[in-house]
């Protein structure tokens, strides 16, 4: 069986490959049971969260958002006994599309809960900070949905 810190790490890193792949399925089976907080607010179960994933990023023709989540700083906290963790980390996303070089467009931290359910660890929330914010306009549809001090200049 594998260890809880390795099992909810796999979780954290399974996200940032369904988002780059544009695999809202995949979205909404990781958070099939979860709340998640972002600047729009809370949206909770995986249907709304893949949702709004595909009313919010932009999809481009090879089928992915061109970007890549790199995870970092992961601290995992477990609690055996009672079934339960909690994670912090920084997250950084880059992106290159045929306008833009290669670049990070947004920065910020992922505070993560999560349950033991049927001896398997899923998402319980997932709240994200955007600290830093550069060119969106090749990944959101509405970049000035974006908190007034998150927006590019």
């Amino acid at each position: 069986m594998q260890c809880a810190h390795q099992a909810i790490a796999n979780l954290i890193y399974r996200y940032a490959e369904c988002v780059d792949n544009a695999d809202f399925a995949g979205i909404r089976d990781l958070f099939a049971d979860a709340a998640f907080t972002g600047s729009g607010g809370t949206l909770h179960g995986g249907d709304a969260i893949a949702r709004m994933f595909e009313k919010t990023v932009i999809v481009h023709p090879d089928g992915t958002l061109r970007t890549k989540h790199v995870t970092t700083n992961l601290a995992i906290e477990v609690d055996e006994e009672a079934g339960t963790a909690t994670s912090k980390a920084y997250y950084t996303v880059l992106q290159a599309v045929p306008d833009l070089p290669l670049q990070p467009i947004a920065c910020g931290t992922y505070h993560d809960s999560f349950e033991l359910h049927e001896g398997r660890w899923r998402f319980a929330e997932r709240r994200i900070t955007l600290d830093l914010t550069g060119d969106v306009t090749h990944h959101l549809r509405k970049p000035e949905a974006l908190p007034a001090h998150a927006r590019p200049a």
